[in-house]
């Protein structure tokens, strides 16, 4: 096996690349229709863009809904490899703020806690996440506990970027062609409405977009959006005998209705749930958003069936019409996308034994791109990025895990595929 001699300066080389990036404004929007669903995605977007051109990769474009593509060309004599892909989102969660992200970089970490903020008082602490022991004297990249990173997935970016750029500079490492595509959206379910699987051109691709190192996933929720709309009737409260139907009550009967140990914090493993994500309510009129998750295809349709089964109570019992539902499907399991190519995962695993990492084989509690590529036609696992504690302020990435996924990277390109 070749060795990769991935020195001081290519991992200081990762983490500037990955500072100047979380330093990019670049949250999405769910109430937009447009893509990208904000105007900040499209400076991180350029950004990108114009440094892929720089670098030296072939045919790099960037499309009108800002997706990004870019090709590392061949250097074997005979090519009779498969092309193969890496895929990341470059927007961030709105779940939390990620503008003025203030990245601080913690070297040699002693196993202590993280005062990242001196004004509050914020701190990462070990005694609240255990995994920071895991990481004792690496170098460690935290918030200043006023935004979230965006690690997820400028990290994956990051890593994608930097292993191009490395097999540029080490032509003797051999490889076939591989694909580089960058998506909006991906944080609001929509990362992969718009990607060109013909243009990219592989025969299957990677998201780079997991958590902790050795993460590979290629089971993920089925996974759909909900919108419950209730319609009240406000009339003086002194005088609203026999008349009055409080929005906000509904909203409050409506959550209670739906099982209370099927929601996120009381669920593990392949168990699903109902999440309520946001609820305006006064007596007029009251909205709940809701995100439906089962990894079985059969109980995620009664999930489906129970909300829908709800809102026909409520209406039967306060009113046609007082109640609405829309329920859209955001992605589904691409475990079955896989049945025969399972050699897909074989080479992701084995590239990361190459690289000394234990692959941790799971089923995402969550989705990625990767979930509605598989079901476009480009097969598509996710592999890890390193950062932990995603979508909010105590998120973190080490610099090392960034670099083993840099080592996985080359060691899938580098891997004969004729399978």
């Amino acid at each position: 096996m070749q060795t990769i001699d991935f020195n001081l300066d290519w991992k200081l080389k990762l983490q500037n690349r990955f500072i100047n990036y979380v330093k990019i404004f670049s949250t999405s929007n769910p109430e937009s229709e447009t893509t990208p669903s904000s105007p900040q995605q499209w400076e991180m977007a350029n950004y990108l863009f114009q440094e892929l051109q720089q670098l030296g990769l072939d045919n790099v474009s960037i499309d009108d809904k800002g997706y990004i593509y870019a090709f590392l060309p061949s250097n074997l004599e005979n090519d009779t490899e498969p092309t193969v892909g890496f895929i990341s989102h470059y927007d961030s969660t709105p779940d939390f703020n990620g503008e003025n992200i203030k990245p601080i970089i913690w070297d040699n970490y002693d196993g202590g806690d993280l005062l990242l903020n001196k004004e509050t008082g914020f701190t990462l602490s070990p005694n609240k996440f255990e995994s920071l022991k895991d990481y004792v004297g690496q170098t460690i990249i935290t918030t200043d506990g006023t935004s979230l990173l965006s690690a997820d997935d400028k990290a994956g970016i990051a890593e994608i970027v930097t292993a191009a750029e490395f097999l540029l500079a080490n032509p003797q490492i051999k490889h076939g062609r591989i694909a580089l595509g960058f998506t909006p959206d991906e944080e609001i379910g929509r990362g992969a409405h718009h990607f060109d699987v013909e243009k990219f051109g592989a025969e299957w691709a990677y998201t780079m977009d997991g958590g902790e190192v050795g993460e590979l996933e290629y089971e993920n929720f089925n996974a759909a959006g909900a919108v419950v709309k209730i319609h009240g009737l406000s009339v003086h409260p002194g005088y609203a005998f026999g008349k009055m139907i409080n929005a906000g009550l509904l909203a409050a009967e409506f959550v209670q209705s739906l099982p209370a140990n099927e929601t996120p914090a009381t669920t593990k493993g392949f168990e699903g749930f109902f999440h309520l994500t946001d609820l305006s309510a006064d007596v007029s009129e009251a909205k709940l958003q809701y995100i439906i998750r089962d990894h079985d295809e059969r109980k995620f349709e009664e999930r489906k069936n129970l909300m829908i089964a709800r809102v026909q109570e409520f209406n039967k019992k306060y009113g046609d019409g007082v109640v609405e539902l829309e329920i859209k499907e955001q992605y589904r399991n691409m475990k079955q996308q896989f049945e025969g190519k399972m050699h897909i995962i074989d080479i992701a695993a084995k590239a990361m034994i190459d690289a000394n990492i234990e692959p941790k084989i799971k089923a995402i509690r969550g989705g990625t791109d990767g979930a509605q590529l598989s079901y476009m036609g480009l097969p598509c696992p996710n592999i890890f990025a390193g950062g932990l504690n995603f979508h909010g302020p105590y998120e973190y990435v080490p610099l090392e895990s960034m670099e083993k996924a840099v080592k996985v990277i080359i060691n899938i390109a580098k891997t004969e595929k004729s399978f």
